[in-house]
């Protein structure tokens, strides 16, 4: 390994690929025959393969959470922060595997991926997912790994409704969940916002219906306002006025329509950025699995029941400026489990970055998920020892 990297890097990563054979049938009553996961590790798999750690992507994320691609990354992955030596998730602990979910543009099959039934792109003919479907899928690479149960399964907003689906599903099948920054489902106010983003880029010009792939162009200005959407609800009002104010660029009004607010400039930087990284399909399939999300729609609206089944300690955490999935939301998960008996921590963590938060090395947060899956370990220890 280099040393340029920091000491408590996983330092270079290789990103692994498997192709499943074995149909997958979705619950949109469609099957893919044939499929792609992406998904890198880091760590090590200790002999009875015990140590394990899931880790579920939010909307626009991948199976590059943490380490570098080569030696002249300039930026690690989306959750190195939290992943490598000695961090929250201690990969001198535990073996963590980071996956690209189906419907993804980061490799696994999506909309972008060749169709063996049409002989094109699938575009918009990549039939919908849920979370239900991805949590299958990560049941196969879980198998294809060997692992028969996860020490632990974590994800932050999309990615908690995932572990949570994980404790619904397949019980018996990960001994914890860490839920962070998630709901239970997305309120009525929450489908809004995705519904205004995606008109942002049904409605442009170059969406083409979907397969703007065969125009060798895609819908830029569709997925700039989605993303720009998303990201005012992804930040604080206190997060925005720390960072921008009412600052001007130029330090005056100019009477016109351009960027005169800093605020403005970032938000078309990020759609910018964003739009040249994140393919629309895939957007728009990931905000439709987080409108459909609610495990308790299957037991009678009633997430108590839902997770009834539920097997394992769960660490729930929310953010105090998270108002895009407040701590209301985490609380309906703490209390369901709760009066279902079952073994809950919950913490409302302050931080001013708005729903972002659970990205950020905040030093509470970062303590908590540590010491948390430091006596998931040592639980783990204990009973192979009394055996």
């Amino acid at each position: 390994m280099t040393t340029h990297f920091p000491a408590d890097s996983v330092g270079l990563v290789t990103p692994q690929r498997v192709d499943f054979t074995q149909p997958l049938l979705l619950a949109c009553e469609r099957t893919l025959d044939a499929y792609t996961l992406m998904f890198e590790t880091y760590g090590t798999l200790n002999a009875d393969k015990s140590n394990a750690i899931l880790i579920c992507h939010a909307l626009s994320g991948h199976h590059h959470a943490a380490g570098y691609h080569s030696e002249n990354d300039k930026k690690a992955g989306w959750w190195d922060s939290c992943i490598g030596p000695n961090k929250a998730i201690d990969t001198n602990q535990f073996f963590v595997v980071a996956l690209n979910n189906l419907g993804g543009c980061h490799g696994s099959t999506g909309p972008a991926s060749f169709n063996p039934a049409t002989g094109r792109l699938y575009g918009a003919d990549f039939p919908l997912m849920t979370v239900k479907d991805w949590v299958q899928s990560q049941v196969r690479l879980m198998d294809y790994l060997g692992i028969d149960c996860w020490a632990a399964v974590i994800g932050g907003s999309l990615g908690g409704m995932q572990v949570l689906q994980w404790t619904v599903d397949f019980p018996q099948r990960l001994r914890s969940a860490v839920i962070i920054a998630s709901a239970p489902k997305l309120s009525a106010q929450n489908i809004a916002f995705n519904e205004v983003a995606r008109q942002s880029i049904l409605s442009d010009p170059d969406f083409y219906g979907g397969h703007y792939y065969e125009q060798d162009t895609y819908p830029k200005r569709g997925l700039i306002l989605a993303r720009m959407v998303g990201h005012i609800t992804y930040l604080s009002d206190d997060a925005m006025k720390q960072k921008f104010g009412r600052d001007l660029k130029t330090g005056k009004f100019l009477y016109g329509y351009d960027v005169e607010f800093q605020v403005e400039s970032y938000l078309r930087h990020q759609g910018e950025v964003f739009s040249k990284n994140f393919d629309a399909n895939t957007y728009l399939l990931m905000t439709k699995a987080l409108d459909y999300f609610d495990p308790a729609r299957e037991y009678n609206d009633d997430l108590q029941q839902a997770l009834k089944s539920a097997n394992c300690r769960f660490l729930v955490i929310s953010f105090t400026t998270d108002w895009r999935f407040s701590p209301q939301r985490s609380q309906e998960i703490v209390n369901a489990l709760i009066a279902q008996g079952k073994q809950v921590a919950y913490a409302d963590i302050d931080a001013p970055q708005g729903h972002d938060s659970f990205l950020f090395p905040i030093p509470r947060y970062v303590t908590l998920l540590k010491n948390f899956l430091t006596s998931v370990q040592a639980t783990v220890k204990g009973t192979h020892h009394a055996s």
